[in-house]
């Protein structure tokens, strides 16, 4: 625990003053006690009332002393939601995301999970979402409207293109996202510019957006069930990006070394073609490693729960202080009032 104004604990100098202001009159008033000729009628009623007098002062000396601290506005150590934090959430949508090694499916496991984190994280954090296969796609831009992320999530097949995974061009979408979300009003309830940018791809919004000074304001967590078969940038170039703009990238890598997808032979017949689709968590890994963030490798739906019900709980918080002066406050008229009840229950009472 720490103060604000620890000047003002001086002010408990005057409870302690009290208190020995106490004890001199007790000991003054003990010089002059009054003779009683029955002393074992005395003794019987000083031995079962003589601490329960104390009683009401004790609460009363409490009471201040909780009040004297609460002038010093007291705060403790706890994680706090940073004002100003985002995070962007990048899916791999590809056609590898059918698979059913993670039940229901891979892509079906990914949008529980990521309901759940959406469950997790501060209402004031603003939250993105990118959903990629060949190209990069903007499902959300960054908002605090997490009901509006949910329902994209939930119609994540209108933004589902086959043809490969651009795991390098999605990190550049993810991070010229995140430099937008630090250029717009921090308390802004909803996207800026929103109809424009769901059809916009990676490399038009590099075109648009302005860079700023890099700040370790927005968090990355990138999702993928293969390795990198399409798209401009190598998965070590897009994390250079991210890394060079402060921005963290959480990844996890989604399904079995056995996983795989089948493929109908069209006008050829004959039985589906059956495709091996194992996950990268070799890139994914490095790509954690050289951004500062983590990796994890989910190989069930339980696991995908866990990691990012874990991440919901963490990302966008930081450290810092809460003031507790109202809990002292708020004991301290607890205790007032204990004290008065207690004096008016244990005082004499006329015959």
């Amino acid at each position: 625990m720490s103060f604000e104004h620890p000047i003002f604990l001086l002010s408990l100098l005057l409870v302690a003053a009290a208190v020995g202001v106490w004890f001199l009159a007790e000991r003054r008033r003990a010089r002059y006690a009054l003779r009683y000729p029955n002393l074992e009628v005395l003794a019987t009623v000083v031995s079962e009332r003589s601490w329960v007098r104390y009683v009401p002062p004790v609460l009363f000396l409490l009471a201040l002393t909780a009040l004297f601290v609460a002038l010093a506005r007291p705060e403790v150590n706890r994680t706090v939601t940073n004002e100003r934090a985002t995070v962007i959430l990048v899916l791999d949508t590809s056609r590898s995301m059918q698979s059913t090694d993670v039940k229901p499916t891979r892509l079906g496991a990914a949008q529980a999970a990521v309901h759940l984190f959406l469950d997790r994280v501060p209402d004031r954090l603003r939250v993105g979402l990118v959903v990629f296969a060949g190209e990069a796609q903007v499902a959300t831009p960054p908002t605090t409207n997490h009901a509006l992320v949910s329902q994209a999530v939930d119609d994540i097949q209108n933004f589902v293109i086959y043809g490969g995974t651009a795991i390098g061009d999605a990190l550049q979408t993810a991070v010229e996202l995140g430099k937008r979300a630090l250029s717009q009003n921090p308390n802004a309830k909803g996207p800026v510019a929103a109809p424009a940018l769901p059809a916009a791809s990676s490399r038009q919004l590099a075109a648009t957006t302005q860079p700023r000074t890099p700040q370790k304001l927005v968090s990355i967590l990138f999702l993928s069930d293969g390795a990198q078969t399409r798209g401009v940038l190598q998965p070590l170039e897009g994390a250079q990006l991210a890394k060079d703009a402060g921005f963290p990238v959480y990844t996890i890598a989604l399904g079995t070394e056995t996983g795989t997808v089948s493929r109908d032979n069209g006008f050829f017949g004959g039985s589906p073609e059956v495709i091996p689709v194992p996950p990268d968590p070799n890139t994914l890994r490095q790509i954690a490693e050289l951004t500062g963030g983590r990796f994890s490798w989910a190989r069930d739906s339980h696991t995908l729960d866990a990691a990012y019900r874990k991440l919901g709980s963490s990302l966008g918080r930081e450290p810092g202080k809460s003031e507790v002066t109202y809990v002292l406050v708020a004991l301290a008229a607890v205790l007032l009032i204990a004290s008065g009840v207690s004096a008016v229950a244990l005082s004499p009472r006329l015959p």
